[in-house]
């Protein structure tokens, strides 16, 4: 990942959620209307935004969503050009909503959670303000954030902000201010050292389309046995959601699939309790072979069930 020299990168806690606040803490005062707009696609967004209500204007810039299934057209969006910045999730875990573009603000400051799918991919860090990424997805375990942040946004924190999630202190204490969260960031230099050596994000990507693909591909091969109900522009290459059956499951073959899975050795299977349905989720730890494996049960199922 190139990182321009006029970016700073922070080692902080209180994961993703933390970001939720602390973002609106640092940058919601930038402009003097205090407001920022956000684009809210899934579970993540629709979160992020609740918690920026607290500390100035919060506006969607798209009308709401029956259901998180896809990206609304970005000639929908109406971005207002006094926001102090525009927030977006760039993949939603739960529904299993990827942006594969970089949506264009028109000079306003872009911010982007990038907690599923950081590393995943390559990014141009250049075109964002601020890039927040909590490691356990694909870079490590629970317990360190990862923030990018451009240098100009330093400095312009609200006076509540706690000061262990003021951007400029721990800029200015190298993410030192407390004590760090040392083992978390050990495994995420191992984890960091694994990526480069086996090619570097744009390695993971072909990777990841490679992985999500064969899922995907059986999916639409089954004649509505295993149903996607994301829009296929917006699929995630993280995270795959489908129900098996129909359209909206059927509850014993779902019972099934998940028992006979775990019989295999693969786990976690059930969908998000928000949504139910399956979720395989295929962060860059997730080998070829082990998708293949799933690959197969899912054709072994679709063959016995159909």
């Amino acid at each position: 990942i190139n990182i321009p020299d006029n970016y700073k990168v922070l080692f902080l806690q209180g994961g993703g959620s933390g970001q939720f606040s602390a973002v609106p803490l640092n940058l919601i005062g930038l402009k003097e209307d205090r407001c920022a707009d956000y684009i809210v696609t899934g579970t993540w967004s629709a979160k992020a935004a609740k918690e920026a209500e607290k500390y100035g204007k919060v506006r969607v810039v798209h009308p709401k969503m029956d259901s998180y299934t896809k990206i609304p057209e970005p000639s929908s969006w109406t971005l207002n050009p006094s926001a102090s910045y525009v927030y977006y999730c760039c993949n939603e875990t739960v529904h299993g909503v990827e942006y594969h573009f970089t949506p264009e603000t028109n000079g306003v400051v872009l911010v982007s959670d990038m907690s599923s799918n950081f590393l995943s991919r390559p990014v141009d860090v250049s075109k964002f303000g601020l890039i927040f990424a909590g490691a356990q997805k694909n870079v490590g375990c629970a317990g360190v954030t990862v923030v990018i942040v451009r240098e100009d946004l330093l400095g312009h924190a609200l006076k509540e902000c706690p000061i262990v999630l003021d951007y400029k202190v721990q800029v200015e204490m190298n993410s030192l201010y407390n004590t760090p969260p040392c083992f978390s960031i050990y495994i995420m230099n191992l984890v960091l050292e694994w990526i480069k050596n086996n090619g570097g994000s744009v390695a993971m990507e072909t990777l990841n389309k490679q992985k999500s693909s064969i899922i995907y591909d059986i999916i639409n091969a089954s004649n509505g046995f295993y149903v996607c109900p994301v829009d296929t522009a917006c699929r995630s290459r993280m995270n795959v959601p489908f129900r098996v059956g129909k359209k909206d499951g059927d509850d014993p073959l779902e019972k099934k699939f998940l028992d006979g899975a775990s019989k295999l050795g693969m786990i976690s299977l059930k969908g998000h309790r928000s949504v139910g349905g399956m979720r395989a989720s295929l962060y860059n730890a997730v080998t070829l072979e082990d998708t293949e494996a799933l690959a197969d049960y899912m054709r072994e199922f679709l063959k016995e069930h159909q």
